[in-house]
C-alpha cells in the first residue's frame, strides 16, 4: 500500500487546484476501486444532447471533497467543533458516496442488476475498503449511513443542501454549457452554520439558497430530464435487458467477462456478495460501448436495432404529456411496428413504451433547509423566502411520456 503522497493536488477546471488532505485520502483515490470512476460517465448518455458532457464520476467525487474542505473550514471558524477524526470521516464519506455507480451511472441498476441501488453498492465498496484499510473508514461509513451522532455531519454528505448537490449542479452546468444551472457554491458554504447539531443557513444567505433551488429545478427539466436523454437511457436499459433475455435462453453474445457474469446470472441484493462486487468493480462504460458495437450486427432484430439506435443516434420519438398516455395510442404505435417488422407484442414492447418523470426541486418531507433569523429563530426556506415560486418548487411535478419509432420504422 502506498503511503507517500506524491501527488498533492489535482487541477480542476471548476475550482482550480484541489488539495489532497491526508495520506488515507490519497491511498483511497489511488485504489483500483476508485480509479474505475475515471471510466464512469457522470451524466450517462447526456452527451448525445450536450456534446461537452463527457466528465466522469472521478471529477465529481474530487469536487465534492474540495467543497467539503471549504465547509469544514467555515464551520470551524464559526466555533463548531469538528474533530480531526470527524474531518477525515467526512472526506472519505463524500469521496466514496458515488463509488457504487455502474456504467453510464444509472442504466445498470434498472437493467441487469435487480433491486440493488447504487447507494447499496457504494456501501459495499466502503465496507470492502474499510477491511483493506484496517478499519479507517468506520466513522465514514456511519456518516454515509446517516447514523452519526452529529446530524450536521451526515447532512454535509447527504441532505437537500449537501456537497454532492452543490458540486454536480456547478459541474454539470459547466460541462453542458447550461449557464442557468450555475450556482455560487462558495457563497452557500460561507453562509452555513449549525444549530442544535443541525445544518442551517444564515439569513443573509437566503437568496443564494433560492438561486440554488431554482438552478436545480432548471437543470432537471433542461438537462437531467431532457426528453432526448430520457430516450437514450431507456434504450440502453432495454438493450441490456434484451441481451440478458437472450443469454438466459442460451444464446452466445460477445462481451467482456465482467459483463457476461451479469448477463448469465440473476443478480439482486440477496446474492450481491463480495465476489460479485469484485467483478462489478471491473465494469465500466468501455464494457458497455464495446458490447453495443459488437451487438449491432447480431441476428436478433431487437438487440441489433436497439444498439444501432444508440450508436448512430437514431433514437425513438418521444412525446411528453401532463396526463397519462392514452392506451389506444400506445396500441396503435405498437401494432404498426409489429406488422412492419413481423415482431411479437413482447418484442415490439422494446420500442414502444410509456413512463413517467418527476421533478421536485425542494422536498419538505425530507430534511428541511432551515434559515437562521437574526433573532435566533429557525424558519423553513419556503416560508422565509419572498419568492412565491419557491413554494411551487416544493410541489412534485409529474409528466408522462410515450416513446415510439419514427415514421420510417427505425
Amino acid at each position: 500500500m502506498k503511503n507517500a503522497m506524491k501527488l498533492k493536488f489535482f487541477n480542476d477546471p471548476i475550482y482550480g487546484f484541489i488539495a489532497i488532505p491526508s495520506a488515507l485520502v490519497f491511498n483511497l483515490i489511488a485504489d483500483p476501486y476508485f480509479q474505475r470512476l475515471r471510466r464512469i460517465s457522470q451524466m450517462g448518455l447526456s452527451y448525445l444532447v450536450y456534446p461537452g458532457a463527457h466528465h466522469t464520476r472521478f471529477h465529481h467525487a474530487l469536487g465534492c471533497m474540495h467543497l467539503m474542505q471549504q465547509a469544514i473550514q467555515v464551520l470551524r471558524l464559526k466555533g463548531i467543533e469538528i474533530t480531526d477524526e470527524e474531518e477525515n470521516g467526512l472526506y472519505c464519506a463524500i469521496l466514496l458516496h458515488d463509488i457504487g455507480h455502474g456504467p453510464f451511472s444509472h442504466a445498470m441498476e434498472h437493467s441487469i442488476v435487480e433491486g440493488t441501488s447504487h447507494e447499496h453498492i457504494s456501501l459495499m465498496f466502503m465496507q470492502a475498503l474499510n477491511d483493506k484499510f484496517n478499519g479507517s473508514l468506520t466513522l465514514a461509513i456511519e456518516i454515509f449511513k446517516g447514523r452519526y451522532s452529529k446530524p450536521f455531519l451526515n447532512q454535509l454528505v447527504s441532505s437537500q443542501l449537501d456537497m454532492d448537490r452543490m458540486d454536480y449542479l456547478k459541474r454539470d452546468s459547466f460541462y453542458t454549457g447550461v449557464a442557468e444551472g450555475n450556482i455560487n457554491a462558495e457563497r452557500l458554504i460561507t453562509m452555513l452554520n449549525v444549530v442544535d447539531k443541525r445544518l442551517v443557513v444564515q439569513e443573509k444567505g437566503i437568496y443564494s439558497v433560492e438561486k440554488f433551488l431554482m438552478a436545480r429545478r432548471f437543470m432537471y427539466w433542461q438537462v437531467y430530464l431532457h426528453k432526448t436523454g430520457i430516450v437514450a437511457e431507456q434504450l440502453l436499459i432495454r438493450t441490456l435487458k434484451r441481451a440478458k433475455e437472450l443469454v438466459l435462453k442460451g444464446q452466445k453474445l460477445v462481451c467482456s467477462d465482467a459483463l457476461r457474469l451479469f448477463l448469465e446470472r440473476i443478480i439482486d441484493k440477496d446474492n450481491f456478495d463480495r465476489s460479485v462486487l469484485d467483478i462489478f468493480s471491473k465494469l465500466d462504460d468501455v464494457d458497455i460501448l464495446a458490447a453495443l458495437k459488437a451487438w449491432q450486427d447480431h441476428p436478433d432484430f431487437v438487440l441489433s436495432q436497439l444498439c444501432r439506435m444508440i450508436i448512430e443516434r437514431r433514437l425513438l420519438k418521444i412525446k411528453l404529456k401532463d396526463k397519462p398516455i392514452d392506451d389506444g395510442r400506445l396500441k396503435k404505435y405498437r401494432k404498426r411496428f409489429m406488422e412492419m417488422h413481423s415482431l411479437t407484442p413482447h418484442e415490439a414492447g422494446y420500442f414502444v413504451f410509456t413512463g413517467t418523470i418527476e421533478n421536485q426541486a425542494y422536498n419538505q418531507d425530507l430534511q428541511n433547509i432551515n434559515i437562521l433569523r437574526k433573532n435566533g429563530k429557525l424558519v423553513d426556506v419556503a416560508k422565509a423566502s419572498d419568492q412565491l415560486n419557491l413554494k411551487a418548487l416544493a410541489k412534485k411535478v409529474v409528466k408522462y411520456y410515450v416513446c415510439y419509432p419514427k415514421e420510417n420504422g427505425r
